[in-house]
């Protein structure tokens, strides 16, 4: 795991250096959209509604509509806001831990010690453990204030975000202000049925029958040679004078597959993701470039020979 964000814990006095890292990650199977007609990717590009231009992100900004008026906001107006400037995570106040509402925890972090000695870092754990307690504090990440549950998971403190309170619907249901009668008998056969399916939770028990069923499916559509070469699926053109390729990453994955099949390789991209994360956009322009160039060769080379009988000379000269 990579740390995302560096900084300290801090209440009271005490000051604890530490390291966060996101504790989640997405199992599904990443799927892209394609033409069923033949296979070509399908790619969204930022089109101005105004001149129907094709816009670079970087002359892209903000803007708030309030269905009458539009606001523009530039980047220099979002930039002169509270960003995160702090590298502390204060705790604001220690609550009991059966306080806090389910509903509100949203993201996970792991917190690791950032120093010579995790000391101070146990005892804060220790401390939250016995007092059956979790600490709410306050940061900010990615030019956001964020208000979060800091707790304990077997050795390591978590850090959890909280939803704010107006991020909460309030659950509206008429149907539940109606007066329902449930009998004695009702409830202790009710109770009773609970009882016979209960157990201890082990949540790896539990897989993902969908995400299994779909890579069994995949694999089986592979073995099956039904499937196409990577570098087919790409247009000619992967972007539009002045635009710039939206789907990056598969560009960039794309060339790493092709990478490995020359040297020998397997054909598995679980690791693409950092390879794209860490390329550049050259690197993608490049490898689109020579997969359209080949395919432009291919297609174009053969159709010119029976035009030239006369000078066959000639035809060789121009097609070299």
């Amino acid at each position: 795991m990579r740390s995302i964000w560096k900084g300290a814990l801090t209440f009271g006095l005490v000051n604890v250096p530490v390291k966060v890292y996101s504790a989640t990650e997405d199992h599904d199977v990443p799927l892209h959209q394609v033409h069923n007609a033949d296979g070509g990717r399908i790619r969204y590009q930022r089109i101005c509604e105004i001149d129907g231009e094709v816009v670079p992100y970087a002359d892209i900004d903000r803007a708030y509509d309030d269905g009458e008026q539009t606001v523009v906001l530039t980047k220099e107006d979002l930039a002169s806001l509270p960003s995160e400037r702090s590298r502390e995570i204060d705790v604001v106040e220690f609550v009991p831990s059966d306080q806090i509402d389910l509903l509100t925890l949203d993201k996970a972090y792991y917190l690791e010690p950032d120093s010579s000695s995790p000391k101070s870092y146990v005892l804060l754990r220790k401390t939250l453990e016995q007092t059956d307690r979790t600490a709410i504090v306050r940061f900010s990440l990615r030019q956001k204030t964020r208000l979060a549950a800091l707790r304990v998971r077997g050795d390591v403190l978590v850090l959890q975000t909280l939803l704010w309170a107006d991020e909460v619907r309030e659950a509206a249901f008429p149907a539940l202000d109606e007066s329902v009668r449930i009998s004695a008998k009702e409830l202790e056969m009710s109770a009773s049925l609970v009882e016979s399916f209960s157990s201890d939770f082990d949540p790896e028990a539990f897989t993902d029958e969908y995400q299994e069923e779909l890579r069994t499916l995949i694999d089986a559509k592979l073995e099956k040679g039904d499937a196409l070469d990577t570098s087919e699926t790409f247009g000619e053109k992967a972007e539009k004078e002045g635009g710039e390729v939206i789907d990056l990453m598969e560009a960039l994955r794309a060339s790493v597959e092709r990478s490995r099949a020359a040297r020998g390789g397997g054909s598995k991209t679980s690791d693409g993701g950092d390879a794209g994360r860490s390329g550049t956009k050259t690197d993608a322009k490049k490898s689109t470039a020579k997969s359209a160039a080949k395919k432009d060769t291919d297609e174009k080379a053969p159709a010119k020979k029976p035009a030239e009988k006369k000078a066959p000379a000639k035809k060789s000269a121009k097609a070299s």
